[in-house]
């Protein structure tokens, strides 16, 4: 990373509030439970509560590469999942799908990627009113373009999301020495507009993007290249100049969430307490990843879901600790 990218600004942390700088909570793993691990190779989950039920959805296929769907799973309380069926377009590998209500609280929307030889790589989204009937598959942005996750920003309940591009000059298909990243708009998801250029080295991929109580926006990046570690952006309205920190760790799959406290809790392949990759929950700061808890896990692992339920995080995520195939996993994680 570059000094002048990835300094900490003395007056972007004015920006958040002191509840980010609060104590650090304590993490107390209430249970983990296997919950789906049917294909050969059930990866890359999210998870989000709708119409009173919680939604795991994740990439099954017969291995990591290769022609994928999307498996979406159904509970009421985290304990018992009902699978609702899958999603899937022909030819393609569906990859990394990501759930988001709707601001009128009325539509599902769900955004991942698909990937195929012949087309290359795009990002999809499809919609459900009732959980059951899904939109077909519309394709977004253009050829080569990765949005890996939508939010909305309470402010003026718009979408936004950050999109990778691994070969933003050439259009491929090898990918670039540097990747692009940048963040786009939207009214109700199904067209996107140019937001900000994220100015971030180091072949930046996979964005979580999240709108805070105080009305910044905060940003954590993983990298692919360089020294691999991941980035923290920070940016105030109108999100169009972002502010750097390293995240001082490499990561895979970054997601987190505000707390109802303030407190921000993320999620990642990481590496804790023992040896090799893991999932691992940490606090997050605009400048600072923290290790909080390693989660039952290893070797291809992690990607997780993240959601506040009852006093309680939930935690979805894929691991192959257990057997020789990646599995989905649900955890619930009290934090004091």
């Amino acid at each position: 990373m570059t000094t002048r990218l990835f300094s900490i600004v003395l007056g972007a942390l004015g920006l958040l509030t002191s509840q980010l700088h609060a104590q650090a909570p304590q993490a107390e793993l209430l249970s983990v439970e296997k919950i789906w691990e049917q294909a050969g190779h059930n990866a890359f989950t999210d998870l989000t509560r709708f119409q009173n039920l919680f939604y795991c959805c994740f990439r099954e296929s017969s291995s990591a590469t290769g022609e994928g769907v999307i498996r979406i799973l159904l509970s009421s309380t985290g304990k018992v999942w009902i699978d609702q069926g899958t999603i899937a377009e022909a030819g393609t590998d569906l990859r990394d799908p990501k759930l988001i209500v709707t601001p009128d609280n009325k539509r599902l929307y769900l955004l991942c990627a698909g990937h195929s030889a012949a087309q290359g790589r795009q990002s999809r989204y499809a919609t459900t009113q009732d959980g059951k009937v899904w939109t077909p598959l519309q394709k977004l942005l253009a050829k080569g373009d990765t949005l890996w996750r939508a939010t909305i920003n309470p402010a003026d309940k718009r979408f936004y999301a950050a999109s990778f591009n691994i070969h933003p000059n050439s259009g491929g298909p090898a990918p670039e020495p540097e990747w692009s990243l940048k963040t786009y708009a939207s009214t109700d998801g199904s067209v996107w507009q140019l937001s900000s250029i994220m100015q971030v080295p180091g072949q930046p991929a996979e964005t979580t993007l999240r709108f805070l109580k105080d009305g910044s926006a905060l940003a954590l990046v993983a990298r692919q290249g360089g020294d691999r570690r991941g980035a923290i952006g920070l940016a105030k309205a109108p999100y169009r100049e972002w502010t750097w920190a390293s995240a001082g760790v490499p990561l895979g799959g970054p997601n987190f969430i505000e707390l109802p406290d303030g407190k921000l809790i993320a999620g990642s392949r990481g590496f804790g307490a023992t040896p090799g990759a893991h999932m691992v929950l940490y606090t997050l700061t605009s400048n600072s990843l923290t290790p909080l808890l390693e989660l039952p896990s290893g070797g291809d692992c992690s990607y997780p879901g993240l959601y506040w339920h009852d006093d309680v995080l939930h935690v979805t995520y894929y691991s192959s600790h257990e057997g020789n195939k990646a599995a989905i996993y649900h955890a619930q994680v009290r934090l004091k």
